[in-house]
Parts: C-alpha cells; structure tokens; sequence
C-alpha cells in the first residue's frame, strides 16, 4: 500500500459508484456486488462498458447497445458516468486550453491542455487540490490542502479535455493529446494510489489508451514512494529540483529537509527501467541571484552525472508577496550552454497560453476568496501593465506563469 498523505476533508459520498475511477478488476468486483450482474457474466460485461466508457467516451447507459435493456436501467440506479462541471473554459489564440473543472462544491481544479507538445499535445493535470510542500517560490502552495483527488477526478479531467477535444472514439493516428503530465495542483506521490489506478486506467490500450512512455509525473522527491511509482505505473519521472545543495534546496522546496538530495539522487538513479530511453527530467526554475550561476550549472552536472537526464529551465515569474525575482534572459542562456555543452538536453520554457493565463496555477489558489472572473480581469490587466513598462528584449521567450511551465519544452 501506497503512502498517501491525506490531512483533508474526504470527496463527498455519493449513493452511486463513478465507473470512471474503476480499474477494469474493480469495475468487474463492482458489478459483482452491486447484483445488477451476474457474477459468471460480470468479465464480459464489465468489457462492455469499459470500451464504451473510456474508447467511446460515453456517459449513458441506455446508448450501450450491446448491453440488454433490462439491464441499462439497473446499472443507471447503481452506478453513474457523469462528467465534472466545467466552470470555465479558456482558448488561446496560441491553440492552449484551460479549464476550470468543478468536481464538487468547493472543490476545483485548472487542467491545461497545450498543444504542439510531446507527439501531439499535452494535458497537465491535477493529483490534489491545493498543496502541503509550500514549496518557497510557488504560489499554489500557498494553498492549503483541501483533499486528495480520486482516481476518478483525475481520469475527469482527460475526459474532460477528449471531449473538448473531440477525440472519441480514441484514435490510433492523428491523436491531438498524446501526453498526460501531473505537473498541476498537488504532490502525485502523496496521492499515489489514486494515481497509479488513474494511469492503469488512461493506458488500458482498449480505453484512452495514451502509452505509460506518455505518461509523466512529478514529484518534489518523496524518497519512499518513488520505487513504487515506477513499479506500479512504469510513468516518466520528473523531479522538481531547482537547487543543487541542500542548504538551498531546504529553502525552496522543505521536503528536502525531510529527503536530502544524497537520499533523493539515491532513489533516482535506483529507479525502474531507468535509461536513455527512459530519462528523468529535472525540472529548474530560474530565480535571479539565487540559483543561476555558472557555478550552479557546473554543480547541477556534478549532481546528476551518470543519470540519464533531461533538464527544463523554467523562467519564474514574480508573484505578489513573493522576493524572487526571475533570472535575466542572457543568464538563462547561459546556463543553458554549460548543460549543453556537458550533453544534457537543457531547454527553456517558451511562451503558451499567455493571453488566457493558461501556465497559471494561481487562479484557483485564489478563487477561494474571489471570484474567478473578477480576478482574472485583475491579472489581465495587471499583465497589460507589467508588458507595458518591461523592454521587449527582456520578455522574448519567457512565459508569465510558473506552476505549468514544465509543459512547453518537449515531453
């Protein structure tokens, strides 16, 4: 059993079991109990649903056409396919995607959708709502935690974006979202019986069917589970790093004081199937001053040598309340040539979804207190203003946001 932090309020109960959370053995143990099926027929019939659910991407029984009419009734009373609210949809002129998903009262995330990313597209979605790791540069953990996301939240928002999309039945060729990140709200890793059901279900090849090789999550370095993430799932990993010693890296993210880098570098290289088709990526964001030396270059090589690695530079963006400050493009760069130059794959964050906030993670931390539509006009315009007085030649190449800025340099 997974270590699943859970210091929330639980999801509300509901009198009919969600299908899209099922695994296709809980969804066979399901129909069992629920007497609607009988229990010589349950692996057949479970098969039945389970394409119509997660190929065709329905959400009636009573469209089921293979399964008798007097049995669409009863699974109807016992069980439900319904989608989440979406509060809110965003289109870029850029092609991004945002939502807004309602999965209960209270209880909201953002997925994002960017296109032209990975194979096709990218989905980066959610694991919790809000965050424990208070992580000292990012404003989404400035969000308490609220609960963990079931695995059928988390399957909500792919179809969410299929349906959006317009991606049923899935398709072999030509799919438009190929990749799946958990770079949204929450750490994976702290959720990771939800998640690991979540993946087994978005890669059932006779479902949504996106390749576990697609498939990528990102954890801040919870030591113990990350063998268990690669036994149980087989996803890409995706460390969010940003610092090469501990006495910094205990500032910016405190759950290295808990896993030091020895412990987590450690866990890394040990992880399954790890090699150069299966790199880890190392996610860093730039923070002016702090971590973005030729020095810090040279050191993050020494860290990671002999690991097959990839490593995103992320341009951070300045958040009220907050002292960081992004690092200047050339310094960017420059870091970016050292990791080059020692052979590691080292690209920087480009631009996606800027006009609708699309790479913003500080939307639902607010929407608490304010209403979503109120404060977004606020950004808007605060954006406008910032654009207004920074020289051209200092924002070329470098998004606003910072929570979904893993999303845009290459899966």
């Amino acid at each position: 059993m997974a270590y699943t932090l859970d210091l929330s309020a639980k999801p509300a109960a509901s009198a009919k079991v969600n299908i899209t959370g099922l695994t296709r053995d809980g969804l066979i143990a399901a129909l069992k109990e629920s007497g609607v099926v009988e229990e010589r027929k349950a692996k057949m019939r479970a098969q039945q649903i389970w394409r119509w659910v997660h190929h065709y991407g329905f959400t009636d029984f009573d469209k089921m056409t293979d399964i008798g009419k007097d049995q669409r009734g009863p699974l109807a009373e016992k069980f439900t396919l319904a989608r989440p609210e979406v509060v809110e949809r965003q289109v870029s002129k850029d092609g991004t995607r945002k939502w807004l998903i309602r999965m209960a009262p209270g209880i909201e995330v953002e997925t994002v959708y960017i296109p032209d990313v990975g194979r096709s597209g990218a989905l980066c979605v959610s694991s919790q709502v809000g965050c424990t790791l208070n992580c000292s540069f990012c404003h989404t953990g400035t969000q308490r935690l609220v609960r963990n996301l079931t695995a059928a939240e988390i399957v909500a928002q792919v179809q969410v974006a299929r349906d959006d999309l317009g991606e049923w039945p899935s398709p072999k060729e030509d799919r438009r979202l190929s990749n799946i990140v958990f770079m949204g709200m929450g750490e994976p890793l702290y959720n990771l019986d939800n998640v690991a059901d979540a993946i087994d279900i978005i890669s059932d090849n006779e479902g949504i069917a996106i390749s576990r090789r697609r498939i990528t999550v990102s954890t801040s370095g919870v030591v113990p589970e990350l063998d268990a993430l690669g036994k149980r799932t087989a996803a890409m990993l995706a460390i969010s790093l940003h610092a090469t010693h501990d006495e910094l890296r205990d500032v910016l993210v405190p759950i290295n004081k808990k896993y030091p880098l020895k412990d987590l570098m450690a866990a890394i290289r040990a992880y399954p199937d790890l090699s150069n088709a299966r790199r880890v990526t190392f996610e860093y964001v730039m923070l002016k001053g702090v971590n973005d030396s030729p020095a810090e270059a040279r050191e993050l090589i020494r860290l990671i040598k002999g690991i097959p690695a990839k490593i995103n530079l992320i341009p951070f963006n300045p958040w009220p309340g907050t002292d960081y400050q992004c690092s200047d493009w050339r310094t960017i760069e420059a870091f970016a040539a050292i990791l080059n130059k020692a052979g590691y794959a080292s690209p920087i964050r480009t631009p996606r979804g800027r006009d609708i906030l699309a790479a913003c993670g500080q939307l639902k931390s607010e929407s608490e207190k304010v209403r979503a539509s109120v404060l977004r006009k606020a950004q808007v315009e605060g954006l406008a203003s910032d654009e207004s007085e920074t020289p051209q030649n200092e924002t070329d190449g470098v998004e606003t946001e910072l929570p979904y800025g893993h999303l845009a340099s290459g899966m």
